[in-house]
């Protein structure tokens, strides 16, 4: 089928619609065009489908926001199929049937997902991704596309971390069947060039940056610790003579749920090591599996999380190992400036990567660290967010193990221990053993 559907892209978006990747994921200012895109590229593969029942979704945040700017636009750029009775327009279920091939392209809305569930994708656009729920994505578009090896395009601005962050970090990392791409306000041309300086000059610069140059590291007002620190952390590496003459610290946080890892974190001086992460195991087999680090580290000191580790505490103590109970949801050391240990670790852990600390370059790492917002109580004292609050805010995101293994190496100050002497280790020996003499008459 020859339509004129009266589109010419912009540079930006042939190079999207030439990408081979299946999975495509677009970083995108605002007013760039994404949403003209996302329904191109929709008819153009529905047009072309050779199989049989073949059905494609636009997918925003909320149903109405579909009607709103998709649908008026589907139906704009197909009103020379309309006038040619070449397709079927359903208004209640917001679809266009193609009846030269039976192809379906279909809209719904993120807020009512679980219309998906059970359906068949050949392809997918989800728009304005980093609003998005992660279930959406995870547990019914995926699945749904499997069948058929359909394709999904993951359109949205940065908006922090999230679903869109985590997607686009996973496809600069696995070139196969995935891609990303950023397009800056400077890069699409979309908008005047003096309405850029206008908005440039009127807005904060991390608002312009996050908006309009697509920048995921922009750190929100109330974000702890900027992805961008975490990005520059993830490039430095010490070498054991600048670090050799820091304690080692372990950080255990074991697993709350089934969902949950147990991590262990060893970190000295300024430069943290690669987190061990355990899955499925129990209380003694994670204290067993502790105790062969520590045997092998040799740490100055292990903090455990005191919540869920309370068996893994007792049990390495039975072992004659010496670990730190430390309750995340207990009193600060510095209770007139945290509301809790926990905010006081995650501070101090903070002010520790802006300082010249180093972490493994590791993009879960990398997004739970960024991810917690703080703010101030009613009485000036600073408050993290908590894992569940990050849940409930994030709407399914993973809990941050990893990050508070880290934070725990902070949970006190720490010494380097001090070998004892061999002599005088042997000395005490020799002199226990002259006192004592077991032929000696009294």
């Amino acid at each position: 089928m020859n339509v004129d559907l009266k589109y010419v892209p912009r540079e930006w978006q042939r190079q999207s619609h030439l990408t081979q990747a299946r999975f495509k994921v677009l970083a995108l200012h605002r007013r760039s065009g994404k949403t003209e895109l996302a329904i191109l590229e929709l008819i153009d593969k529905a047009i072309k489908f050779q199989k049989d029942l073949g059905l494609f979704c636009y997918v925003s945040p909320y149903l109405s926001q579909s009607k709103s700017i998709a649908w008026l636009r589907l139906l704009e750029k197909l009103e020379p199929l309309r006038r040619a009775n070449a397709i079927e327009i359903n208004q209640s279920e917001l679809s266009v049937k193609f009846l030269h091939n039976g192809a379906i392209i279909r809209l719904f809305g993120g807020d009512r997902y679980d219309a998906l569930r059970g359906v068949r994708l050949d392809g997918l656009v989800l728009d304005e991704v980093s609003q998005i729920k992660k279930e959406l994505w995870i547990d019914v578009c995926q699945p749904a596309l499997s069948d058929r090896l359909g394709w999904a395009i993951f359109i949205s601005t940065p908006s922090g971390i999230n679903l869109f962050s985590e997607l686009y970090y996973k496809a600069l990392e696995e070139p196969k069947d995935w891609s990303a791409a950023r397009y800056t306000v400077y890069d699409t041309e979309s908008i005047h060039p003096d309405e850029v300086t206008r908005l440039k000059r009127d807005m904060s610069e991390t608002s312009f940056a996050r908006e309009y140059l697509c920048d995921f590291s922009a750190a929100g007002d109330d974000q702890l610790i900027a992805l961008a620190d975490t990005e520059v952390a993830a490039q430095r590496v010490y070498q054991k003579a600048d670090v050799g003459f820091s304690p080692v610290i372990l950080g255990i946080d074991p697993a709350r749920f089934g969902d949950d890892r147990s991590v262990v974190f060893r970190r000295q001086g300024r430069q943290g090591f690669k987190p061990i992460v355990y899955r499925g195991v129990d209380n003694m087999d994670l204290a067993a599996r502790i105790a062969n680090l520590i045997e092998e580290h040799n740490p100055d000191a292990v903090f455990c999380d005191a919540g869920a580790g309370s068996g893994v505490i007792d049990r390495l103590r039975q072992l004659s190992y010496d670990v730190i109970e430390i309750p995340f949801g207990g009193k600060a050391t510095k209770p007139e400036q945290y509301i809790n240990r926990r905010t006081e670790m995650w501070w101090l852990m903070k002010e520790w990567i802006e300082q010249g600390g180093a972490i493994p370059n590791d993009t879960a790492l990398k997004q739970e660290l960024a991810t917690p917002i703080y703010w101030y109580d009613n009485v000036g004292r600073k408050v993290l967010e908590s894992k569940d609050q990050i849940k409930k805010r994030l709407q399914g995101a993973g809990s941050p193990d990893l990050a508070d293994a880290l934070a725990l190496t902070f949970a006190l100050p720490v010494a380097k221990k001090e070998l004892e002497d061999i002599y005088i280790k042997r000395r005490k020996v020799a002199t226990q053993k002259k006192e004592y003499d077991p032929y000696k008459v009294l």
